[in-house]
């Protein structure tokens, strides 16, 4: 059995979308949302930011868009191997998503970095991102 928390069942991650999840830095407690994929192999697990505006989701709460195996921002159109995590389209070309380590045994996804916690299937409910306005283009709060 692996020595990292218990996130989710392998099945729970959708085959065309991600399945998002809370977890929390274990020494500041801080909240980050992740999206867990699909991949030939089994599960990947990314940090739920663009790598072009990292303010921007990849999953707003109804799961990113996946198209040929890869996800899509929203926002730009970016595609990110769902593998690799490496952008092969977009404002970011060549930037690589940062990956959390995720461990598959007995069908169930487990966190594999020990300075992590899983919280919750969803998303954060820090509010740390209450000031930023998805709804438009604008790079400005108000």
């Amino acid at each position: 059995m692996p020595a990292g928390d218990r996130i989710a069942d392998v099945d729970a991650v959708p085959d065309d979308s991600t399945l998002l999840v809370t977890v929390a830095d274990r020494e500041s407690d801080e909240e980050r949302e992740v999206v867990l994929v699909r991949t030939g192999d089994g599960v990947a697990a990314w940090f739920n930011y663009c790598q072009h505006w990292r303010d921007v989701n990849l999953d707003t709460g109804d799961g990113a868009a996946i198209r040929d195996d890869e996800l899509v921002c929203k926002r730009h159109g970016a595609t990110f191997e769902s593998d690799s995590g490496e952008c092969t389209f977009g404002p970011c070309e060549g930037a690589v998503l940062d990956e959390l380590p995720v461990e598959i045994a007995d069908g169930t996804v487990f966190l594999d970095d020990d300075g992590y916690g899983f919280v919750r299937v969803g998303a954060s409910e820090s509010g740390e991102d209450d000031d930023i306005h998805r709804s438009t283009e604008s790079r400005i709060g108000f």
